[in-house]
């Protein structure tokens, strides 16, 4: 005979929770890393956590330029999330936006250097063209390869990442400004040849209203198109897909092809938009965040503006504490860490369970 013990708790599979539910299970995880994240600034700093959460506010809502710099930024992001959630809805795990974006913003930096002397209603065309164009082959050159042959996306589309970062690097070089810097600098400043028009009296307005549109657009097509419709049977079970008369190569290559031309349009945005320069920081890591979004808003182009606002309006805060208390970039980032790690973590509880059980005796023959 062996005495054994029942766990103290089990962990059980959820059913389908509600929305309003799960949404208030990540209300709390930001709370929580709100109040953890004012603890910590208080430890370090000895201010008034009240003070630590207005800088956070401040942060984000504190004028109107930071308020417009808010909105630019979470733009910027969902823009690069639209573009990936058509491939994770399909399980192609495209983790190249980041490289994807950058094809895009070194596709516009060049028709901005090379047709300097043209009017602004020739070189603008030209920039989204060639922007889409190449975001689009960034991200087609892998679906080529998993479609024909089966490769890795994950690690392709990773990779693809390195190969744009050197490539903007390497013209960052050949395209300096003045000599000898190793940077572009701004690009026609005087002449503002590629630059987008201002509207409303803010050089943000147009980028925010394109991807509003981009937004509708990308919820219309994956809810209520043909294409949508195949990308989520695809997504569901290759061999149904296949069954049915789905050309399933011709939709993962579609697909990326879309994905792709998205991300280069963000790079288009930041280029012409608002840096007017080009350099391998100039998508700031989005092309990695934006799978966060993606995933956080169960690829739902709707629920992904809240979950780009969120984290672009806790970093902006989490960024704003480390300058207003003399701390060093280096603490935002960790405050930043922090809020990702209640808001990835809160996930475990919409999915999953803790079913308490008592300890019972059983006795084995």
């Amino acid at each position: 005979m062996s005495k054994t013990k029942e766990p103290l708790f089990h962990i059980v599979k959820r059913g389908e929770m509600p929305w309003y539910f799960s949404w208030c299970i990540r209300a709390a995880a930001i709370v929580l890393a709100l109040i953890c994240c004012g603890l910590i600034t208080t430890l370090v700093t000895s201010e008034n956590p009240i003070q630590i959460y207005a800088t956070i506010i401040d942060g984000s809502f504190g004028s109107g330029r930071k308020f417009m710099v808010l909105l630019q930024n979470t733009a910027m992001l969902l823009c690069v999330a639209l573009a990936l959630t058509p491939a994770f809805k399909m399980r192609f795990w495209n983790i190249g936006g980041e490289g994807q974006a950058l094809a895009g913003a070194l596709a516009s930096a060049a028709c901005m250097i090379l047709m300097k002397d043209m009017p602004n209603w020739i070189v603008i065309p030209c920039m989204v063209v060639t922007s889409l164009l190449a975001g689009a082959v960034w991200g087609a050159i892998p679906a080529f390869f998993k479609a024909k042959f089966g490769t890795n996306e994950t690690l392709f589309t990773l990779m693809m990442n390195y190969v744009a970062i050197q490539l903007v690097a390497y013209f960052s070089v050949v395209w300096e400004n003045p000599k000898g810097s190793g940077n572009v600098g701004v690009i026609n400043p005087n002449t503002h040849i590629g630059w987008f028009p201002d509207l409303f009296g803010s050089k943000y307005a147009l980028n925010i209203i394109i991807v509003v549109i981009v937004t509708v657009g990308m919820y219309i097509y994956l809810n209520y198109s043909k294409h949508g419709y195949e990308i989520s049977v695809v997504g569901e079970s290759e061999r149904t897909a296949r069954y049915i008369g789905i050309k399933v190569e011709k939709v993962i290559i579609r697909t990326m092809l879309i994905s792709g031309a998205i991300c280069g349009l963000a790079g288009l945005l930041l280029v012409g938009g608002t840096n007017h320069t080009i350099n391998s920081a100039i998508v700031d890591n989005r092309g990695f965040t934006a799978v966060m979004v993606s995933w956080l808003g169960k690829f739902n182009p709707i629920w992904m503006v809240l979950t780009s606002f969120l984290l672009v309006f806790l970093s902006r805060g989490a960024g704003e504490i480390a300058t207003d208390f003399g701390l060093n970039s280096s603490f935002g980032d960790i405050l930043t860490g922090v809020i990702l790690f209640f808001i990835i973590g809160c996930e475990f509880f919409i999915n999953y369970k803790l079913s308490l059980t008592k300890s019972l005796k059983k006795e084995e023959k």
